[in-house]
Protein backbone atom coordinates (compact mmCIF):
# COMPACT_ATOMS: atom_id res chain seq x y z
CA UNK A 1 0.00 0.00 0.00
CA UNK A 2 1.38 3.42 -0.95
CA UNK A 3 1.46 6.18 1.54
CA UNK A 4 -0.35 9.45 1.03
CA UNK A 5 2.96 11.28 0.83
CA UNK A 6 4.00 9.21 -2.17
CA UNK A 7 0.89 10.34 -4.04
CA UNK A 8 1.75 14.02 -3.49
CA UNK A 9 5.29 13.58 -4.85
CA UNK A 10 4.09 12.65 -8.34
CA UNK A 11 4.67 15.37 -10.97
CA UNK A 12 1.63 17.42 -11.91
CA UNK A 13 1.30 16.41 -15.55
CA UNK A 14 -2.44 15.86 -15.77
CA UNK A 15 -3.56 19.23 -14.46
CA UNK A 16 -4.91 21.33 -17.36
CA UNK A 17 -2.56 24.27 -16.94
CA UNK A 18 -3.08 25.56 -20.49
CA UNK A 19 -6.86 25.68 -20.31
CA UNK A 20 -6.76 27.16 -16.81
CA UNK A 21 -4.36 29.89 -17.87
CA UNK A 22 -6.37 30.63 -21.02
CA UNK A 23 -9.63 30.84 -19.06
CA UNK A 24 -8.13 33.20 -16.49
CA UNK A 25 -6.61 35.39 -19.23
CA UNK A 26 -9.99 35.47 -21.01
CA UNK A 27 -11.64 36.61 -17.80
CA UNK A 28 -8.99 39.31 -17.41
CA UNK A 29 -9.62 40.50 -20.97
CA UNK A 30 -13.37 40.62 -20.35
CA UNK A 31 -12.79 42.65 -17.20
CA UNK A 32 -10.51 44.98 -19.17
CA UNK A 33 -13.25 45.59 -21.74
CA UNK A 34 -15.75 46.09 -18.92
CA UNK A 35 -13.41 48.71 -17.43
CA UNK A 36 -13.39 50.64 -20.71
CA UNK A 37 -17.17 50.36 -21.01
CA UNK A 38 -17.71 51.54 -17.44
CA UNK A 39 -15.49 54.56 -18.05
CA UNK A 40 -17.40 55.43 -21.24
CA UNK A 41 -20.76 55.10 -19.48
CA UNK A 42 -19.73 57.33 -16.60
CA UNK A 43 -19.41 54.74 -13.84
CA UNK A 44 -16.04 56.12 -12.79
CA UNK A 45 -16.38 54.89 -9.19
CA UNK A 46 -16.19 51.25 -10.39
CA UNK A 47 -13.37 51.62 -12.91
CA UNK A 48 -10.48 51.29 -10.47
CA UNK A 49 -11.89 48.16 -8.81
CA UNK A 50 -12.61 46.37 -12.07
CA UNK A 51 -9.25 47.39 -13.54
CA UNK A 52 -7.48 46.07 -10.44
CA UNK A 53 -9.35 42.77 -10.72
CA UNK A 54 -8.31 42.55 -14.38
CA UNK A 55 -4.64 43.06 -13.50
CA UNK A 56 -4.87 40.46 -10.74
CA UNK A 57 -6.32 37.97 -13.26
CA UNK A 58 -3.48 38.62 -15.74
CA UNK A 59 -0.90 38.10 -12.99
CA UNK A 60 -2.67 34.91 -11.93
CA UNK A 61 -2.62 33.61 -15.51
CA UNK A 62 1.10 34.35 -15.71
CA UNK A 63 1.74 32.54 -12.44
CA UNK A 64 -0.17 29.51 -13.71
CA UNK A 65 2.14 29.45 -16.75
CA UNK A 66 5.20 29.67 -14.48
CA UNK A 67 3.82 26.82 -12.37
CA UNK A 68 3.19 24.80 -15.52
CA UNK A 69 6.78 25.36 -16.64
CA UNK A 70 8.23 24.45 -13.26
CA UNK A 71 6.04 21.35 -12.90
CA UNK A 72 7.17 20.06 -16.29
CA UNK A 73 10.86 20.23 -15.36
CA UNK A 74 12.42 17.13 -13.83
CA UNK A 75 12.80 17.41 -10.08
CA UNK A 76 16.26 17.12 -8.61
CA UNK A 77 15.21 15.31 -5.44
Amino acid sequence: MTSRLAVWKKPMTKIPFASLSAAIATLATALGFLTVQLREDGYEQYVESVASASVVMYVTAALVVVTWFRASRPHSD
